[in-house]
């Protein structure tokens, strides 16, 4: 496979966003050769993410489109550029929408994943050496999304952006690490590390959020409380270790407050998975004092304030970010593929649905309508 395109123009099927909110076109594209650092890679799934849809909508940024989306995905090497040596034609790889350049100051930190040179940017539509697309149609570029643009038959990616996995692992599964459910499991396992036996509070009830339900189901937490305000989830997440709901809507006081009552003064760990304000606050105030640890994952409106009182502070909660669950991508992931391997993580649950790519429109229907977690897009079918 590898010798017969490699160097070569590659022809093939991906599905263009030709412009906001209008639903996307299977087109043949013109996926050129991987420059140096860069590695063109076979997609054989791909998966939805809420963030491909956010901005596919366009609502909270500029917009740049034509444009390919999807970024989290399974695939195999077909070719790779100068100076790529961690990787070869035939490799089986994650592509993340974050990087690991291996050199930089974050890389270089045990406590960090935020590397310098390809940390997510949702506003660049280009590849990072040349700042030109590897996509065409009739001449005419196509945009990429978070380095990754996994909508597509054949895709370039740089080397950093793509984590080596096991071959035996199968793709149509572990697609899904490479985005949200490693978000959610590393927030509780690399983060909130809650220890056997206590209470973790999960805030959003969505794929990111019972991934953080995972992760303290894996650590072995003896109560996990799953907080939404749709009231249809609390039967699904029972699947992923929540053993006890709350539902804003259901109280006339805060839910901070009624979490406190349930818990004889807060919860030891806190995940937050919605990016909306008040939860975030929330998630703080419910842990106990003394020794209560708060994590934030969702990403808040720009305009967003988080305010709490500072003595909540002084009385010993920490409060907490992460970023892609704290993993680097390629150091990181491999030994998340595992977990699923030996049966440690089970990832069957989290996928609720399976289109063929030219019914790729479909998982957006599903998406938007909050009809299941994952829908799997086969790329071959």
């Amino acid at each position: 496979m590898a010798h017969s395109t490699a160097g070569q123009v590659i022809r093939c099927r991906a599905a263009v966003a030709w412009e906001a909110g209008k639903p996307l076109v299977i087109e043949e594209v013109e996926v050129a050769p991987p420059q140096a650092m860069e590695v063109r890679v076979k997609i054989l799934y791909t998966s939805l993410c809420h963030t491909d849809v956010y901005f596919w909508e366009a609502k909270g940024q500029t917009p740049l489109f034509p444009r390919i989306f999807g970024h989290e995905a399974g695939g195999v090497v077909e070719s790779v550029g100068e100076g790529v040596t961690d990787l070869k034609p035939g490799d089986h790889v994650l592509p993340v929408f974050t990087g690991e350049c291996k050199k930089c100051v974050h890389c270089k930190s045990e406590e960090s994943n935020m590397c310098n040179l390809l940390r997510i940017n949702v506003g660049r539509g280009v590849m990072i050496d040349d700042e030109q697309s590897r996509f065409s149609i009739n001449g005419k570029p196509i945009y990429h999304f978070v380095g990754t643009s996994t909508f597509s038959e054949y895709t370039v990616i740089h080397v950093g952006c793509l984590a080596k996995i096991n071959p035996l692992a199968p793709l149509d599964k572990v697609c899904v690490l490479s985005c949200g459910i490693s978000t959610g499991l590393g927030a509780t396992l690399n983060v909130a590390k809650p220890k056997k036996g206590s209470s973790v509070a999960v805030f959003g009830l969505g794929a990111v959020g019972l991934a953080a339900a995972e992760g303290a189901r894996i650590a072995g937490a003896s109560r996990i409380i799953g907080v939404d305000l749709n009231p249809k989830r609390f039967e699904e997440a029972k699947k992923f270790g929540v053993t006890e709901f709350v539902n804003p809507k259901d109280h006339d006081k805060p839910v901070q407050e009624v979490i406190a009552a349930m818990t004889d003064g807060g919860v030891d760990r806190s995940v937050e998975c919605t990016g909306n304000i008040n939860a975030m606050i929330s998630a703080f105030e419910c842990v106990h004092d003394g020794w209560g640890v708060a994590v934030l994952v969702g990403v808040p409106h720009k305009d967003a304030e988080f305010k709490t009182h500072p003595m909540n502070v002084l009385n010993e909660r920490t409060l907490k970010g992460t970023f892609f669950g704290n993993y680097k991508p390629r150091t990181d992931l491999p030994d998340v593929v595992e977990k699923y391997m030996n049966k440690e993580l089970e990832l069957e649950k989290f996928i609720t649905h399976q289109v063929p790519f030219s019914k790729i429109n479909k998982a957006f229907e599903y998406m938007l309508n909050g009809d299941g977690l994952r829908c799997i897009i086969n790329m071959e079918a």
